[in-house]
């Protein structure tokens, strides 16, 4: 049985901040130097009392309304988020309650981060495949602004938090083709929050600075950006290639690529690396910045309102684990 993506909806949290706001706090940065390597305007965040539920929550009941769904058909949730609302319960439960959604509905949620939406088209094809469901809501939260030491100017220039609504269906708009994932553990300590779950329940309260100034703690989170960077640089394009190989594609065959929209010094670097025509190439985060899960399904609603796409679209999310995956979106 084909799948596919029926409709794409997401919510951007009420505060922003701005380049302006974020030169305010760190004086030593400048507005221009902001947007121009990281591509990033402003970012959206979370208020200290919402979690990934709230805004999960928003964007659903966003998703029901802009396609006029009606969510009884809904018989799977699938939630992707690396900032639960608690240790347990699991926060899809949750938002079964909030949605009002059958108590025949599977609920589950996955921990991912940047690789989180091509995993969930996966998951949500293997279950559609198999017959166990036929319309599963797949949803993206992310509250990384959470795991910010509030002087960590690095990952707060790069990251917003955002939750995407996708359902998919037995039809749709887009259908859903073959995939390749991958995964290499040894990257873990590259992107990680070290304390607050079983490993390390307590805080270390071991703060330091790098030369730039920005904080270095375990209880926050870190990033090693060189290191991302060359994972980036050396899984991405074999990732491509082998997307396209297993759909018996070719580079000219493909109509659009949208990434996962990190930051936009890295993909600009992997198109020049890949040589993608600019025009192939969908780029959307200087107004939402690098919201984890959810760039690749904002950037895909933003391509569909622009009428862009068409035909062959591949999708490759890749990050925090080290984990990577791509597939291809056929779409009418």
């Amino acid at each position: 049985m084909a799948s596919f993506i029926k409709a794409i909806s997401y919510h951007l949290p009420e505060a922003v901040v701005s380049n302006e706001d974020l030169v305010g706090e760190f004086p030593e940065w400048s507005v221009d130097k902001i947007a121009k390597k990281v591509g990033v305007n402003q970012r959206h965040v979370v208020s200290k009392d919402q979690c990934a539920s709230d805004i999960a929550e928003q964007a659903a009941r966003k998703l029901f309304a802009e396609s006029g769904i009606d969510k009884s058909c809904v018989d799977f949730v699938l939630l992707c988020t690396q900032s639960p609302d608690y240790f347990l319960p699991t926060t899809a439960c949750l938002l079964q309650e909030r949605l009002g959604l059958s108590t025949h509905c599977g609920a589950l949620d996955f921990n991912l981060g940047c690789s989180g939406f091509v995993y969930g088209l996966a998951l949500s094809k293997g279950l559609i495949d198999s017959g166990i469901a036929k319309n599963v809501l797949l949803i993206t939260a992310e509250t990384y602004s959470k795991h910010f030491h509030h002087l960590d100017k690095g990952n707060r220039t790069i990251f917003g938090d955002a939750a995407t609504a996708t359902l998919v269906s037995t039809e749709g708009f887009a259908e859903i083709k073959e995939f390749d994932l991958g995964t290499d553990g040894t990257g873990a300590n590259n992107l990680i929050v070290k304390s607050g779950a079983m490993r390390h329940r307590e805080k270390f309260e071991d703060i330091s600075f790098d030369k730039s100034g920005n904080p270095l703690s375990s209880d926050h989170l870190y990033m090693n950006g060189s290191e991302i960077f060359n994972f980036t640089l050396e899984t991405v394009p074999e990732l491509v290639g082998n997307v396209i190989e297993k759909n018996g594609l070719n580079n000219d065959s493909v109509d659009l690529y949208v990434f996962h929209q990190a930051n936009k010094y890295m993909l600009d670097c992997l198109f020049d690396l890949m040589e993608i025509e600019e025009e192939k190439a969908f780029v959307y985060m200087s107004e939402v910045g690098n919201t984890v899960s959810s760039t690749i399904p904002i950037a895909l609603c933003e391509a569909k309102k622009e009428h862009k796409l068409v035909g062959n679209v591949l999708i490759a999310g890749f990050g925090v684990g080290y984990s990577w995956g791509g597939c291809i979106l056929n779409c009418k």
